[in-house]
C-alpha cells in the first residue's frame, strides 16, 4: 500500500464530501478510491468514514487522522519543492475562481507573461462572484472584491475605487443631481449582494459628513455587465467601478455625478484556505497577481495601504 496515496486519497474525500467527487479530482476510478480507503482502515485497524447511500462523516480517530494527514501531506511537498524549485518551475494545475471584471481587465491581457515565467502550470480559471467552498470545489485560490471571509487567509492585492455614473439619455430626462437632497428624488441601478441577495446601499462621504442610502431602483441585478448595461441604456445612477466607467465616459456614454463626494474603495484580495499549506503555484500566482494590481492605474493601492 502506497501510504502517501492513501492519505491524499482520504483528505481528498474529507475535503470535497464525495467519494465520486474526489476520485473525479484526483484522477483516479472510483473503486480505486475506494479500495484506497478500505486499504488506509484496515492498515490503522480502525474506522476513519461513516459512509451510507446518503453522506459521508468523518469519525472521531478519523478527524484526529485527517489533521495530521495534511501536516504530513504539506511537508512532503515542501520537501520535494525545496529540491526542485531553484531547477524547475511549478507545475499543475491551478484552479482560480475570481470576477468577469478582474479576469478581463486584469489577468487575461498579462496571461502571456505568467506562462512565460511559469511554462509548466495550466490555468483553470473559473468565473464565479458568489462565495464558495474551495475544498468542495476543487479551487485553490479565489480573488475577491469587498469583505473577506473570516474562514480563510486573505492577502490584499489592491482596491477598487467606486464613483457615480448617468448615462446622458437619463441626465436630459431628470437633471443632474448636485447634492444629497436632490439625489435623493433619482433612481438608483442598484447592485445585489451576493452573500445575502439584498440591494446594497450607497456610502457617500464629504468634508467629514457621511451618509448611507438606498435610492428607489426600477431595477436591480448582481451582475456586473448587466448592471452597466442598465446604466448605458439611462435606467438610473449607477455605483460603478472607475476602471470599468473610463471607457464609455471617454466615448460619451456615462457621465460622472455628484464627483465631489467620495465613495467607498473596497479592496481586492487573495484568498486560500487555512488549513492547506500554501503551495508553490498558489505561491508564485499570488505574487504575479500582487504585482499585476500594484502596477495598475486603478486597482493600485499605497505600500502602506496593503499593509494595513
Amino acid at each position: 500500500m502506497d501510504r502517501l496515496v492513501s492519505m491524499q486519497a482520504f483528505t481528498r474525500v474529507v475535503d470535497v464530501g464525495s467519494f465520486a467527487r474526489a476520485a473525479e479530482s484526483l484522477d483516479l476510478p472510483k473503486a480505486t478510491l475506494t479500495r484506497l480507503i478500505q486499504n488506509l482502515e484496515t492498515h490503522l485497524g480502525v474506522k476513519l468514514l461513516h459512509r451510507t447511500t446518503r453522506r459521508i462523516s468523518v469519525t472521531t480517530d478519523g478527524a484526529a487522522y485527517y489533521e495530521r494527514c495534511v501536516r504530513i501531506l504539506a511537508d512532503v511537498e515542501e520537501a520535494e519543492q525545496s529540491l526542485t524549485r531553484h531547477n524547475n518551475s511549478p507545475r499543475g494545475t491551478l484552479c482560480v475562481d475570481t470576477t468577469a471584471g478582474l479576469a478581463r481587465m486584469v489577468l487575461i491581457p498579462s496571461l502571456h507573461d505568467f506562462y512565460n515565467a511559469y511554462p509548466e502550470l495550466k490555468l483553470e480559471l473559473t468565473i464565479n462572484g458568489k462565495p464558495i467552498d474551495l475544498l468542495q470545489e476543487g479551487v485553490d485560490v479565489v480573488l475577491r472584491v469587498g469583505a473577506l471571509d473570516e474562514a480563510m487567509v486573505a492577502r490584499r492585492l489592491g482596491q477598487v475605487k467606486l464613483a457615480f455614473f448617468a448615462s446622458p439619455i437619463y441626465l436630459r430626462r431628470f437633471g443632474t443631481p448636485a447634492d444629497l437632497t436632490e439625489l435623493a428624488q433619482h433612481k438608483a441601478i442598484n447592485y445585489l449582494s451576493n452573500r445575502h441577495g439584498r440591494e446594497m446601499p450607497w456610502v457617500l462621504s464629504r468634508n467629514g459628513e457621511s451618509s448611507e442610502i438606498l435610492l428607489p431602483s426600477a431595477i436591480s441585478t448582481n451582475d456586473a455587465d448587466v448592471y452597466i448595461g442598465c446604466a448605458l441604456e439611462g435606467h438610473g445612477i449607477a455605483q460603478i467601478s472607475r476602471a470599468m466607467a473610463e471607457p464609455y465616459v471617454q466615448s460619451g456614454r456615462l457621465v460622472e455625478v455628484m464627483s465631489d463626494w467620495q465613495t467607498e474603495e473596497l479592496p481586492i484580495s487573495a484568498m486560500y484556505p487555512q488549513n492547506r499549506h500554501l503551495s508553490a503555484k498558489v505561491r508564485v500566482f499570488v505574487n504575479w497577481a500582487a504585482d499585476l494590481f500594484s502596477r495598475h492605474p486603478h486597482f493600485g493601492v499605497a505600500p502602506q495601504q496593503l499593509a494595513a
